[in-house]
């Protein structure tokens, strides 16, 4: 059975969720999302953490694409590692709100077997760049919004239109956690990750 956060966990993670907005700086897309009247972004039906045992987690993805720098980008470029993937677009207000605490996540497992990987799903590259750029997001995106075969890859692994959602792979490629909606803290998918990064491969 996928292990879900318990209820204390769940008004734990809100609670520090009301705190990390009242943190953020000024952003009229952000203060939208704050505001709850659901404006430039997609919601998705609240936050929710979903961990997969290893026996249930199906097949590895195997996608391709295009990153926002232009080269190309592969599910074998990741193998041996343990791979966050965040779908996310620039306008999206929680996307923003994230954004530093996906880059702590990051920062945190530099020289690990631990890769990041965006995958933005409206926008064209300039735009990605300019949000990274912005935002202080070091790790690349893929971009999503003309390419088909990279959105069906990951068919039937998330909700495209829940934005923002993580993906953790496991070693072998496979979806092992899913959140759905803003990250509230480093630390929730820190976690994830260094479960996975312990797991024989």
């Amino acid at each position: 059975m996928r292990r879900i956060l318990t209820a204390a966990g769940s008004l734990l993670a809100g609670a520090t969720l009301v705190v990390g907005l009242a943190a953020c700086s000024a952003d009229p897309l952000a203060d939208q999302y704050r505001a709850g009247d659901n404006k430039g972004y997609i919601a998705a039906n609240g936050f929710q953490t979903q961990e997969i045992p290893a026996d249930q987690r199906g097949e590895p993805v195997d996608f391709a694409g295009t990153l926002d720098n232009g080269s190309p980008v592969s599910s074998g470029d990741f193998a041996g590692k343990v791979l966050v993937v965040n779908f996310w677009y620039a306008t999206c207000g929680p996307c923003i709100i994230e954004a530093p605490r996906l880059e702590q996540a990051y920062q945190t497992f530099e020289g690990q077997d631990v890769a990041f990987l965006g995958i933005n799903t409206y926008d064209q590259p300039a735009t990605a760049l300019s949000f990274a750029r912005d935002h202080g997001v070091s790790y690349s995106s893929a971009m999503a919004v003309n390419d088909a075969p990279l959105k069906l890859a990951f068919n039937g692994k998330t909700p495209l239109n829940a934005t923002p959602t993580t993906l953790v792979l496991d070693k072998q490629g496979r979806v092992a956690a899913r959140i759905v909606g803003e990250l509230p803290e480093a630390s929730i998918l820190e976690a994830i990750v260094r479960t996975l990064v312990a797991e024989n491969a």
